[in-house]
């Protein structure tokens, strides 16, 4: 069956796989199947465990903190409402989307149709559901939650005579965050865009179109229809694609020094306001002996934005320049970027776990600074600006012939 890769645009003829192969593109030496470790029954187990485990992790308290006969306990939702009241809409809207609203929408559908592949239904929406749960996926960010609440977590524990207790919720916190990341490890998506409608075969040299979501090649003249197989618009490509990413990276490259200037959050102790900014947060990781943690922080909040950053623009360049060069390197590291850069996340989730738990009145409360909007927004426009980038222009312009 021939398949086109979504990242060069070269058509394929991809075979089913025996267990525990992989097949590479020939020309951007990108993944396009794998099959070990990957199994329909596993996810769908996962996912569907997943999917019931939100209920209680968003209604139920995840940590309790007593200091001095005072207690104060979280959720994911009290933390947001908490934002909402101190007016910081768009930190509390963008972390109740992924973390509450996403996830529940993303393990839904791709519950629902693992399920009904299992039992032998084909209705016309798996297509289309399947491919929303695959797009959700850098989206749906519970496992960066997770990080987060463990660096919150920390910062809670060195407070002066502090208890801190994990609670029901946050047990089924961490079990669904974990069996996020386990349903992406195990998913065999090539398998079940198979199951949900076949593929196509081309004859060698005929010019096809392919579809960046299911990869199903398909004739020229299908052009700005809907793909057959998941209903995505099939175009030769993305259109205004470099305007579009041009633009969410010069805003995210604005956004990089208020970011990191201004206080991601302010603590107020016993009548003292502390604002922690990025690099204070890494360097009292570091003067605490924390240092792996330091240097996860420090990679996830301050190196991998500014990579992100600098690998989106040397491709963005590429194309204006009609570069010849580096193109599978390239590749291969926009790739990388639209995996990694999610987890750039984790600062500004860390208060939303933060700030309910320090609410003790005069004696410690806490609230988010202007560096959390702007840090959040950053990290989103690059976030949009890998989605709106299509890499098969890198090798149009090097004159690649990609289809």
């Amino acid at each position: 069956m021939t398949i086109a890769c979504p990242d060069c645009g070269a058509l394929e003829d991809l075979p089913k796989l025996p267990p525990r192969s992989t097949a590479v593109c020939i020309r951007c030496e990108g993944d396009l199947e794998k099959t070990a470790g990957r199994s329909i029954n596993a996810t769908l187990a996962c996912s569907l465990a997943t999917f019931v485990l939100l209920i209680p992790t968003n209604v139920l308290p995840i940590v309790r903190i007593d200091v001095f006969g005072m207690h104060a306990q979280s959720t994911i939702a009290i933390g947001i409402w908490r934002l909402l009241q101190h007016q910081w809409v768009l930190l509390a809207g963008l972390s109740a989307l992924f973390v509450i609203v996403l996830p529940f929408v993303r393990f839904g559908l791709l519950t629902a149709v693992l399920g009904a592949l299992r039992l032998g239904f084909r209705p016309r929406w798996l297509g289309p559901a399947f491919r929303w749960s695959i797009w959700l996926d850098l989206w749906a960010m519970l496992d960066v939650f997770l990080l987060a609440a463990g660096v919150g977590y920390y910062r809670l524990s060195h407070l002066a005579q502090a208890q801190i207790t994990i609670e029901i919720g946050g047990a089924c916190f961490i079990a669904a965050a974990l069996l996020t990341m386990l349903a992406r490890a195990t998913l065999d998506r090539r398998t079940v865009w198979r199951t949900i409608g076949g593929e196509t075969e081309a004859s060698p040299g005929e010019p096809m179109i392919g579809c960046t979501h299911c990869d199903l090649a398909q004739p020229p003249s299908s052009n700005g229809s809907p793909c057959p197989r998941c209903a995505a618009p099939l175009r030769f490509r993305k259109p205004y694609a470099l305007m579009r990413t041009s633009a969410m990276l010069i805003g995210a490259a604005i956004l990089l020094l208020p970011a990191n200037i201004y206080p991601m959050n302010v603590s107020m102790q016993l009548g003292n306001d502390v604002g922690y900014t990025i690099f204070t947060g890494i360097e009292d990781l570091f003067d605490n002996g924390q240092f792996g943690l330091g240097a996860l922080v420090f990679c996830t909040s301050l190196l991998i934005p500014i990579l992100k950053i600098l690998a989106i623009g040397w491709c963005v360049l590429s194309v204006w320049r009609r570069s010849r060069t580096h193109l599978p390197a390239k590749t291969r590291v926009l790739r990388l970027v639209a995996e990694w850069g999610r987890w750039s996340k984790t600062d500004p989730f860390v208060i939303v776990f933060f700030v309910p738990l320090m609410n003790f009145g005069a004696f410690a409360s806490a609230t988010a600074g202007w560096g959390a909007p702007a840090f959040m927004m950053m990290t989103f426009l690059t976030m949009i600006a890998t989605a709106t980038f299509d890499p098969r222009m890198m090798w149009d312009v090097a004159g690649a012939g990609a289809s």
